[in-house]
């Protein structure tokens, strides 16, 4: 069967079973060079220059030497790829997905779930494109039994270079355009969104260089300035006439003591302790530091809060908006990351094991599960309330929201307890007001019904640590009672209005139905609730006695 990579061309799988970097030769020597020696602005400056004009190798050398030294750049950008590490992912069919579509997504699911151990780590090397402008992740397929699995191979931006239009990434084999990555052996990921244009000014580390020098400048600084911090200033003094050599044993004496404590020298030169050093205590290049620091978390999370703890006078408000701002960069990161994989490991792992999907535009998408779960509090004190008022909510629409899971059919279920019926005819037992129809919980809003719960209605109503009024226990059973035939006169009243014409119509039907609504069941609800109050009170005066 004929095997089509993404962009529908044949593909012979013979090629995929060796790297394509197996056969070439100049990157198995491949020698790692740094850009820090003597690295200055202006050498900084001609880096930059010479990736803009196609030449990436030691841009990409220099982005691999700051990642190295500078541990506070290389904590945010770990932060930025861990995030994405704790999103829960799966593979969704595409719409309307016939059966053999999502027969295909759950096979391909099951394998990189069971099989394809390493996905994860896969990830974090996906994310060195945020800084790099992109991270190239080599395959090499290989059969086990049936199956074609991946084994996959990280490798080096540096062995990369761009195309002469400076517009496509090219292996560099030595030729003058460079080979191009063979489709389906490689997970080229691309971080587009963080800047377009050429592929050489991609990639957020070409605006962390300038924060990165003027930091290690100020550290190098601040460095020497701790060196001779607390130290006396110590003043030689020759006589008038000196020659040279008498000047320069001078020089060796204040040397000798400023290390030693001990020298000697003419009886004609004298030495003298003027004052200590220390004022300021390098505040200036701390501030640099601290400047270069806020930059680097700003451009790679897009806040400085996670980075460091300050009071901001602004209250919490300034933490949620950093929150929010880290969370958008982190689903703008999950979506490309997505949209990579399923090109370049989902549409192949699925077409090698025979997926029977028409084309890569029906393929299987990789979906990173972004939804948070919102506050349970606030909906469990809303959601009632808004179904107590007539609301009709969908319970899956609820589940959803705080991403609690429908449960199967054999597993075991929270549930509160059942609470306790108020008495009829001396016996426990009406129905009206039983668990489906007087859920408990433990409201002070409605303390009759939490008393009865916990300590039974003729506890409530006897009194002792549990009484409560008895209209509170009756008032909850009769507005269940006459529940149904209130919701009556809503759906016919809004029957009415929806056929009339205007309001003045409507008026006159409402007025007109007002003398003939059916009140019987209401006058009967009501009717016992006025009985069970008066026997209550008669068991209360009762039990006084």
């Amino acid at each position: 069967m004929r095997i089509l990579d993404q962009h529908g061309n044949p593909i012979d799988t013979g090629i995929l079973r060796e790297p394509q970097t197996a056969r070439v030769a100049t990157l198995a020597h491949f020698m790692v060079e740094s850009q820090l020696d003597g690295l200055t602005p202006a050498k900084a400056a001609r880096i930059l220059r010479q990736a803009d004009e196609g030449d990436i190798l030691a841009q990409h050398q220099l982005f691999d030497d700051m990642y190295d030294r500078d541990a506070h750049l290389r904590c945010e950008f770990d932060k930025r790829a861990g995030a994405v590490l704790g999103l829960d992912w799966s593979i969704e069919p595409p719409s309307n997905a016939s059966r053999a579509e999502k027969k295909a997504a759950a096979m391909v699911e099951g394998l990189l779930r069971d099989t394809v151990d390493d996905l994860e780590d896969v990830i974090v090397r996906m994310m060195e494109a945020a800084g790099h402008g992109f991270a190239p992740i080599e395959l090499e397929w290989e059969r086990w039994g049936n199956d074609w699995l991946p084994k996959f191979h990280p490798r080096p931006q540096t062995w990369f270079r761009v195309s002469m239009n400076r517009r496509e990434l090219r292996l560099a084999d030595g030729s003058p355009d460079g080979a191009e990555p063979i489709s389906m052996g490689w997970i080229l990921h691309q971080h587009t969104k963080v800047k377009t244009g050429y592929l050489g000014r991609m990639g957020l580390y070409r605006v962390l260089v300038w924060p990165f020098l003027y930091k290690a400048y100020s550290i190098g600084d601040f460095a020497e300035f701790l060196e001779t911090y607390g130290l006396p200033i110590i003043v030689g003094k020759y006589m008038q006439g000196a020659s040279a050599e008498e000047k320069s044993s001078l020089m060796r004496a204040v040397t000798a003591l400023g290390h030693d404590a001990r020298a000697i020298m003419p009886d004609s030169m004298s030495l003298e302790i003027q004052k200590i050093t220390g004022g300021g205590e390098g505040s200036h290049h701390l501030n640099m530091v601290q400047w270069a620091d806020g930059a680097q978390s700003k451009a790679i999370l897009g806040q400085v809060l996670s980075a460091e703890a300050k009071a901001t006078g602004l209250g919490s408000g300034v933490a949620d908006l950093h929150a929010e701002v880290r969370h958008d960069i982190l689903a703008a990161d999950a979506r490309q990351i997505a949209g990579t994989l399923t090109r370049d490991l989902v549409y192949p792992l699925l077409v090698l094991n025979g997926g029977g999907i028409d084309s890569y535009r029906r393929c299987p998408r990789l979906v990173f599960d972004l939804a948070e779960p919102e506050d349970v509090t606030a909906y469990a004190d809303a959601l009632p309330k808004l179904v107590g008022v007539g609301m009709r909510i969908p319970r899956t629409w609820a589940q959803e929201k705080l991403r609690i899971p429908e449960p199967d059919g054999a597993e075991d279920v929270l549930a509160t307890a059942a609470p306790a019926v108020p008495p009829a005819n001396g016996q426990d037992g009406n129905p009206a007001t039983g668990p489906a129809n007087n859920p408990v919980a433990d409201d002070p809003q409605r303390p009759g019904e939490v008393a009865a719960a916990k300590g039974g209605w003729r506890a409530a109503l006897r009194g002792g640590d549990n009484a409560v009024d008895p209209a509170d226990i009756v008032t909850p059973a009769v507005g269940l009672q006459a529940e149904a035939q209130i919701r009556q006169w809503e759906d016919e009243i809004a029957a009415m209005l929806e056929a009339a014409s205007s309001l003045e119509e409507f008026r006159e039907q409402l007025l007109a139905r007002y003398r003939s609504l059916p009140t019987d069941d209401l006058v009967e609800v009501l009717a016992q609730a006025l009985a069970m109050v008066n026997l209550a009170g008669r068991s209360e005066v009762q039990d006084g006695r």
